[in-house]
C-alpha cells in the first residue's frame, strides 16, 4: 500500500460510543474544522443510527463515509500514529501533547494518524489507551474535568486546523466608504431641513453647531447605502404628513 501524503487529516476514532445523537454533533465538530474520517468501535446502538443524522446538522459526508470496526486495534491497524485522549492517569506511562501540540505533529507527520475518543461515560479504558503513541489532554478545571464527546473533539479538531490556515468566516460582507460627495449631500440635505427650524441659531454659534454636527455625521464610515438610507429617511422627514 502506496504511504500516505505527509499531514494528512487525522482519522477520528469514536470507541463504543453510546449515543447516535453524540456521534452526530461528533460528526459535525469534524466538519467544522474540515475532518470527514469517521470509525466508530462497537457502536452501543449499532450503525447506522437514526439519531445521528439530525444531530450532525448537515454533516452528512462524515456520517456516510463512517466506517465499523469490532475493536480499536482494528481501527488503528493501518495508522502510523494513535493519540489517545483522556484526562486521567491510566497506568500507562506515554508522552502527553495538547490539541495544538498534536495538531503540528501529525501536520508534519508521514502516514496516517488517528486520535481516539471514549464512551461518553467512563472515556478510554487502559487497553485502548496502550494502543496509543502518546496521550492527548486538554488543560481543564480538575475541580470539573467532564467534556462531552462532541466538546472533545472539537477541541483536538480545532488544534488541527489551526495548522490549516482555514478561512475566516465572516459575518457580513462590507460595503466599502461611500464617497465625500455622496457624504457632503447627506449633510447639506440636513442642515436644508434644520435652517428653517431655528436649528443654527444663534447666528454667533451657526458656524460652531455645524462643525459639531459635521463631525457627528462623519465620524461612522458611511457606505453607499446607508447614506441613500439616511437621505430616504430626511426626505421623508421633508414631505408634508399625510391625513
Amino acid at each position: 500500500m502506496a504511504m500516505e501524503a505527509l499531514g494528512a487529516p487525522p482519522i477520528i476514532v469514536l470507541v463504543r460510543p453510546q449515543l447516535g445523537e453524540n456521534i452526530g454533533k461528533a460528526a459535525r465538530a469534524m466538519l467544522n474544522f474540515g475532518l470527514t474520517e469517521l470509525r466508530l468501535v462497537e457502536p452501543r446502538d449499532g450503525w447506522p443510527n437514526p439519531s445521528a443524522g439530525p444531530a450532525a446538522s448537515g454533516a452528512d459526508i462524515v456520517l456516510e463515509g463512517a466506517k465499523v470496526f469490532a475493536s480499536t486495534a482494528e481501527a488503528v491497524a493501518d495508522c502510523a500514529h494513535v493519540y489517545a485522549t483522556t484526562v486521567r492517569k491510566r497506568g500507562v506511562t506515554k508522552p502527553v501533547v495538547g490539541p495544538e501540540e498534536a495538531g503540528r505533529a501529525i501536520a508534519e507527520a508521514q502516514g496516517r494518524s488517528a486520535i481516539l475518543f471514549g464512551p461518553e461515560r467512563s472515556g478510554l479504558e487502559t487497553e485502548d489507551v496502550a494502543l496509543a503513541r502518546a496521550i492527548l489532554t486538554v488543560p481543564i478545571n480538575p475541580q470539573f474535568a467532564s467534556l462531552n464527546l462532541a466538546q472533545a473533539v472539537i477541541l483536538v479538531a480545532y488544534g488541527w486546523s489551526r495548522t490549516q490556515h482555514l478561512a475566516v468566516p465572516t459575518t457580513e460582507e462590507l460595503l466599502p466608504p461611500a464617497p465625500q460627495e455622496e457624504l457632503e449631500g447627506m449633510i447639506a440635505h440636513l442642515e436644508r431641513l434644520l435652517e428653517p427650524r431655528g436649528y443654527f441659531a444663534p447666528e454667533s454659534r451657526a458656524a460652531s453647531t455645524r462643525r459639531t454636527l459635521r463631525t457627528m455625521l462623519t465620524k461612522p464610515a458611511w457606505n453607499h447605502l446607508e447614506v441613500r438610507t439616511m437621505r430616504g429617511v430626511l426626505s421623508a422627514l421633508e414631505r408634508e404628513p399625510r391625513d
